[in-house]
């Protein structure tokens, strides 16, 4: 879409403004690479509207595609011009949080996301050396009711939908939304364990600390402003 404006805001809007655009960068700051990891954290788009996107801001010098050595596949990797956006996507995070959020419908308590992000926000330091599995359930899921957590050592914590084949430490039963509030600081861990919506089974030792490691959305300290009258002016 071109607005005919010398504005800078209008430029970038040129390259930012397409829908999924902001998403696509959202993820390969996170550090999402491969079309895979993107269809999944991204969920509802089709595969040949995000190659599309990505193709898009190959061309506009955002990100540039590399063959993965020994595989056939390739990865994508911002560029610098990418990574400045950073602090935009972080503002533009805080802004949501604080004004845009509302109540969550059921259509966008996405699981997929919701575990990606888990993933990312899991801190390996909080656990014990060695290897520690996680095994996550949503009973109300026909799809993807099943993942599993995996942090070792030396080595990047590891999400998968299909049984890793592990010896499982800790359980965590939960419904859907009352994860995605715990995740994003909407009520506590402690509280949704105290009302029954999520239960944790596993060794005290592992789970003393458990939200620490379990770790919290980025955003999730900022708290939604109510929506009076008075903010609106």
């Amino acid at each position: 879409m071109k607005y005919g404006q010398f504005c800078p805001v209008a430029k970038a809007s040129e390259i930012l403004g397409e829908r999924w655009t902001l998403l696509i960068i959202r993820d390969l700051l996170r550090g999402v690479s491969r079309f895979n990891e993107f269809q999944r954290n991204l969920s509802v788009i089709s595969p040949t509207l995000l190659n599309k996107r990505l193709k898009s801001l190959e061309e506009q010098g955002l990100i540039f595609k590399k063959a993965i050595p020994g595989q056939r596949r390739s990865e994508y990797q911002p560029t610098a011009m990418c990574k400045e956006l950073g602090p935009v996507v972080m503002s533009l995070g805080e802004w949501g949080m604080r004004w845009a959020r509302g109540q969550m419908n059921e259509n966008e308590l996405d699981v997929e996301l919701l575990m990606s992000a888990m993933k990312d926000s899991f801190d390996r330091t909080q656990l014990p050396s060695g290897q520690t599995v996680v095994h996550f359930q949503y009973p109300e899921l026909n799809q993807f009711s099943r993942w599993w957590i995996t942090a070792k050592d030396q080595e990047e914590v590891d999400l998968c939908c299909d049984d890793p084949g592990l010896d499982v430490d800790i359980f965590i039963t939960a419904d859907l939304r009352s994860m995605v509030e715990v995740h994003m600081g909407d009520q506590t861990l402690r509280a949704a364990r105290e009302a029954g919506k999520i239960r944790v089974q596993g060794p005290p030792a592992l789970l003393k600390n458990i939200s620490s490691w379990l770790g919290l959305n980025p955003f999730a300290g900022i708290k939604p402003e109510p929506q009076t009258i008075e903010n609106a002016f």
